[in-house]
């Protein structure tokens, strides 16, 4: 994945508003599909607890806008049949594999989303921390959906992770992020970023920013 582009992001959560998935602000399905396309991901694999949903659907969002290519991994026959039915016509742009995701998950995605309902969602975690591991020469950044469900907090992943209060929670981490490599820039080593949750007073809408903070300052929410 290359630099960080804003205007990718801004398209596909565009995009995604459009197909009609849009429940709470922010809501979980807008902000992965900018994530993914800000991120500039080329392969996004996505691993289901049950049947595809908008979830899906904003990775196909963010593809659109990439180029890239999405693979949804179902638990069984009967998941991958109402997950066809579900996506409509968006689900001739997703490449299905049956299976345990564990055990299929590809090595060289660079972005990946796991259902935090399912039971071995750490082990699928692990998996991908192993998979960067095995010679991706970029990073790969994981965000697990249904985050307040799961008993875990992928604190075990040695990587920092950060939990967003974002529909049903959010967690967010990258593996294999090099501060000198090209997607980064050399000048990433002096600078971290963190995501930051506002609340409008007025209309209580939920805003979420992602900003630089330069190592040895401190901004307040």
């Amino acid at each position: 994945m290359p630099c960080w582009s804003a205007e990718n992001a801004t398209k596909a959560y565009l995009s995604t508003v459009k197909m009609g998935q849009k429940a709470k602000e922010p809501a979980v399905a807008e902000f992965i599909s900018a994530l993914a396309a800000g991120n500039n991901a080329q392969l996004m694999v996505v691993a289901c607890a049950g049947a595809a949903d908008s979830t899906t659907l904003a990775l196909v969002a963010a593809a659109n806008q990439t180029g890239g290519h999405v693979v949804c991994i179902v638990p069984s026959n009967e998941e991958l049949n109402a997950s066809k039915i579900s996506l409509g016509v968006a689900a001739s742009e997703v490449q299905f594999m049956v299976g345990d995701a564990q055990e299929l998950l590809l090595n060289q995605a660079d972005f990946v989303l796991i259902d935090c309902n399912l039971v071995n969602h750490e082990e699928i975690l692990r998996a991908v921390q192993v998979g960067v591991g095995c010679g991706k020469q970029n990073g790969t950044v994981v965000v697990g959906y249904n985050a307040f469900s799961c008993k875990g907090s992928w604190r075990s992943c040695e990587s920092k992770t950060q939990l967003l209060p974002i529909g049903e929670g959010l967690l967010v981490t990258r593996f294999g992020a090099s501060v000198t490599s090209p997607k980064h820039g050399s000048g990433m080593s002096k600078s971290r970023s963190r995501w930051v949750v506002k609340v409008d007073k007025c209309t209580r809408e939920e805003h979420v920013y992602r900003i630089r903070v330069p190592q040895g300052k401190v901004i307040q929410a």
